[in-house]
């Protein structure tokens, strides 16, 4: 065990958003106050407690571990400890359960947002947080909610569940308000029924097993980045199912700009900015080609204005890393 004092902080962190960077935010600044320079350890859980108590109940994630990790780290966690939860660590109560966590890491204090539940049944809470502080000789600190302004003027304290009912709606430039980045979606390149390149617009399909679990924006079509290893690009990105072929299959597939070569097999994320419009079907092919002209002329126009063109710089220029209702 590390001889540096620990902040502490958990939870599932679906997203995570701008209320759990917050937090993390929180973490690093005490942390850094501390004589000898703190470590911050965020704990999160996978699966969701919620799949182990009453499996298939749980919404679907923001997220994959993966993204999670690279968040909370990229905000300022030293650590991320994942936790596997299971009947016996689902059962302990909160004293038993905070007991354990002082037992591992020995924190100099526990931050956590005003509705931060531990324990069985959820029955503990920040002030029997804040009382097994002082019998074990930790800080409990409360974080503040966070509120987000979206496009309609509503100011929104902001949670997982808004983020959720945000990008199930298409609301994906409220989303980005909510989660402090755009919402994003990451997986392999495979083979679609190449429609579009017959129609003069080659698609990249994101292999839909890899999506399985993971919240997909509302059917439509978006204005988003598409990246490849260190490349970004525009995309035009169709979320849903083809009506115009009859086709019940869910799919989602991306034009990326500018992009020539192969991208089967590889890895790309797209990152979702703007709606553009909904789903709906065509007469035939060539009525259907002519509107891919026009999203892609749409989303041409949007990726050249001023905002997405210092996104982009914004991106090039970082360090690459590999309740609402």
């Amino acid at each position: 065990m590390s001889g540096r004092p620990t902040v502490l902080t958990l939870g599932n962190f679906d997203g995570p958003h701008r209320g759990h960077l917050a937090i993390v935010a929180a973490c690093r600044a005490i942390a850094d106050r501390q004589k000898a320079r703190g470590r911050v350890v965020t704990i999160t859980f996978d699966p969701p407690p919620t799949e182990v108590l009453r499996p298939g109940s749980g919404p679907p994630q923001l997220a994959n571990l993966d993204q999670r990790v690279r968040v909370l780290r990229d905000a300022g966690a030293d650590t991320v400890e994942v936790l596997t939860p299971d009947a016996a660590l689902l059962s302990q109560t909160p004293e038993v359960f905070v007991a354990g966590l002082v037992g591992r890491h020995h924190p100099v204090a526990v931050v956590e947002g005003p509705d931060f539940r531990f324990g069985r049944g959820r029955q503990g809470n920040m002030a029997l947080l804040a009382e097994l502080g002082e019998v074990h000789g930790f800080e409990a600190v409360t974080v503040p909610r966070v509120w987000a302004t979206l496009g309609d003027q509503n100011s929104v304290p902001i949670s997982s569940s808004l983020v959720r009912w945000l990008v199930g709606r298409g609301r994906v430039a409220d989303a980005d308000a909510a989660l402090g980045r755009p919402f994003a979606l990451t997986a392999s390149v495979v083979r679609g029924e190449q429609r579009g390149r017959t129609l003069g617009v080659p698609t990249a399909n994101l292999d839909s097993d890899a999506l399985a679990g993971l919240l997909l924006p509302a059917d439509g079509v978006y204005a988003a980045w598409g990246q490849v290893g260190g490349d970004r690009f525009p995309a035009a990105v169709s979320v849903g199912e083809k009506p115009t072929f009859g086709r019940r299959t869910l799919t989602v597939e991306a034009h990326l700009m500018g992009f020539t070569g192969d991208l089967y097999g590889h890895r790309l994320t797209l990152s979702f900015a703007r709606w553009v419009r909904g789903q709906y079907p065509f007469s035939g092919p060539e009525s259907l080609r002519e509107q891919l002209r026009r999203d892609i002329a749409t989303v041409g126009r949007w990726a050249a204005s001023p905002e997405p063109r210092a996104q982009h710089a914004a991106a090039s220029s970082a360090p690459r890393a590999g309740k609402f209702s």
